[in-house]
């Protein structure tokens, strides 16, 4: 029940299951109110980003939100391969924007769980266990450590078994062996969890091909026999010279306007030898 617009004590309303998300900042406590600010107007962007690249209305969520931290219930139907991929690999890229060029104190890092399960909304919020459960993976130890562990990365997502199955047996990009399982027991909640860490986005350098060995180089060999030549002749015609070139022309007679060319290797359009 609702009185004057404001829900009245004991009055909770069942949303049925729904996907929910978590997400939190590292070291937001120890920034000052500049990077803060910085640092929030980025959350809301590139969630928000990341929530139209992977078809997922940002507007249609329910949400809590802190300085650094939401929580968000998405609509019935709300695809939890959507939200695992594409839209974390978006927020990682996102992430990986925002963060270049920056000193490594000025960096957002995000944990993030993903959770499927029966909601209800109460009068201040939130309640049943499945809200519960996305909000202790979110702040266990174990996703804790696994941002801390790869100083590269941007981002640290934890899913719940459920929202494993689903994303593993689904319409998706990941392996499963992209995702460790942990156990976690964080206050009234013990269960495991799936952690998944985006690899460092480093530029590999580029690999220029290898020269072919003497065994592997091609070998071209060409014969010409002529009685008499009085036009132009080439045994040979090429635009590389890598490897061996034989060739042999045979000719009885060579008229006045004639030429016999053994081997021709062209040029490029810049005029430089090949």
């Amino acid at each position: 029940m609702t009185g004057n617009g404001v829900r009245e004590r004991g009055d909770v309303r069942t949303l049925g299951r729904r996907l929910l998300l978590a997400v939190d900042a590292k070291g937001y406590g120890g920034a000052d109110a500049v990077r803060q600010g910085d640092f929030q107007e980025a959350i809301t962007r590139l969630l928000g980003e990341a929530a139209e690249h992977a078809g997922l209305n940002r507007e249609s969520w329910m949400t809590q939100e802190g300085g650094d931290s939401l929580f968000a219930v998405l609509p019935a139907g709300a695809s939890e391969s959507a939200l695992v991929d594409p839209f974390m690999r978006r927020l990682d890229t996102g992430l990986r924007a925002f963060n270049r060029d920056r000193v490594s104190g000025a960096r957002l890092r995000l944990r993030a769980a993903v959770h499927c399960g029966l909601v209800s909304y109460g009068a201040n919020g939130f309640v049943c266990r499945a809200p519960v459960v996305v909000g202790r993976i979110r702040d266990c130890a174990a996703l804790r450590e696994a941002l801390v562990a790869a100083p590269d990365a941007y981002l640290a997502v934890g899913l719940s078994t459920a929202a494993h199955e689903v994303v593993v047996e689904g319409d998706t990009t990941f392996r499963a062996q992209e995702f460790r399982r942990v156990s976690v027991t964080e206050k009234e909640y013990s269960g495991d969890a799936w952690i998944w860490v985006p690899a460092p986005d480093t530029e590999q350098p580029r690999r220029e091909p290898e020269p072919p060995s003497r065994h592997d180089a091609p070998v071209v060999r060409a014969n010409v026999t002529a009685k008499r030549v009085d036009g132009r002749v080439i045994v040979v015609r090429t635009d590389k010279a890598t490897g061996t070139i034989e060739g042999t022309a045979e000719s009885d007679q060579i008229g006045p306007t004639g030429e016999v060319v053994g081997v021709e290797i062209r040029t490029t359009d810049d005029g430089d030898p090949r």
